[in-house]
């Protein structure tokens, strides 16, 4: 069987809006994949600056907001649909933009309402992927997982460098996944301090003095001594990195936190004994920090294809789509701490 569907995914880095349109097909239980049109589109400075402030909202604000972004995902899939010419598409699966995400307290909440895709483009939608999990008590994160099982099987573990770092691997013929650190999150505001949108190749940080005493600060961050599943969010960032970094210089910032991320990544290699490594992500350009995965580590990192670095989650959310609307499992308990494996995602038909 054969099915077609266009993945958005906004990321907490705010870097854009990434678009994937690929053809999934199932044969025996086996599912193959290839991106045929894909395509980021950097947020205007009033869209960058709407959802950044979207957790300081009030309640009737972030109401609007929500349908406001749901009729700009809408706008932004239909000029794609046309301009790419696109006549075989099943459905837009839609990760939205993420506010609030506190599991512990069972919400979370991705803005950008698939209603509103739906009725602009007049295609099935499916949307809201995380609240499920959380409500059958997983961390709702990460979710992809379940795309690196089915379509990604051939790596011993696929690492993403987005907003935050995430991995998933099999451990004990379950496929397990987490959080580990903040990324590009931290970077790229503090690039922008120095005048560039990211550290390109992470010339900053190289040319950056280390903060031993803060690098020593960051490594004992609480979050590193859990187990999995865990996943990190706005909220623990602004109340336990934040702090340690508000005053530093920003170069110092980000030659110290490239560090810790390397160290932290690492280290999560070398204790599952993970060898061979898909990384993808916008952090996978960043020539410097890969050096230093490599040179903590002793495992073979890969890189693979431009498409894929930069628009697996968005594929993997098509797929996930493709999944729930077939009503079959699309959520991995193993991966996020759930009662259960299953079928998540509101579907707009």
């Amino acid at each position: 069987m054969e099915f077609h569907a266009i993945g958005l995914m906004s990321g907490t880095s705010l870097d854009g809006l990434d678009l994937c349109y690929s053809r999934f097909s199932e044969n025996a239980g086996k599912w193959n994949f290839k991106i045929l049109k894909s395509e980021t589109i950097p947020y205007p400075e009033i869209w960058e600056n709407k959802l950044r402030n979207a957790f300081y909202l009030s309640s009737p604000e972030l109401l609007a907001l929500n349908s406001e972004y749901g009729f700009y995902l809408g706008q932004k899939a239909e000029e794609f649909i046309k301009k790419n010419k696109i006549e075989k598409l099943d459905v837009i699966s839609s990760h939205g933009h993420t506010v609030f995400h506190q599991p512990e307290k069972k919400f979370t909440l991705q803005i950008g309402d698939g209603r509103a895709i739906k009725l602009v483009t007049g295609i099935p939608v499916v949307y809201d992927f995380r609240t499920q999990d959380v409500l059958l008590g997983g961390n709702g994160a990460p979710l992809v997982p379940i795309g690196d099982e089915l379509l990604f099987s051939e790596f011993d573990a696929c690492l993403n460098l987005g907003g935050f770092s995430n991995i998933s691997f099999r451990k004990k013929e379950k496929r397990i996944a987490f959080d580990i650190c903040p990324v590009n999150i931290i970077l790229n505001d503090y690039a922008q301090k120095l005048g560039k949108k990211y550290d390109e190749n992470g010339d900053f940080a190289r040319n950056g003095n280390t903060d031993t005493t803060l690098l020593q600060l960051l490594n004992q961050l609480k979050f590193y001594q859990q187990e999995s599943p865990k996943s990190l969010g706005t909220e623990w960032l602004n109340e336990n990195v934040s702090p340690l970094l508000s005053g530093k210089n920003p170069e110092t910032v980000l030659a110290t936190f490239t560090q810790h991320i390397a160290i932290q990544i690492s280290e999560v290699f070398k204790k599952n004994h993970l060898k061979k490594i898909l990384v993808t992500g916008g952090g996978s350009y960043n020539s410097y920090l890969i050096e230093l995965l490599k040179k903590n580590s002793d495992s073979e990192i890969i890189l693979p294809e431009k498409d894929s670095i930069e628009f697996k989650e968005a594929l993997i959310f098509g797929f996930m789509g493709i999944l729930r609307i077939q009503n079959k499992i699309n959520v991995l308990a193993s991966a996020t701490g759930s009662y259960e494996d299953h079928s998540s995602g509101i579907v707009v038909l």
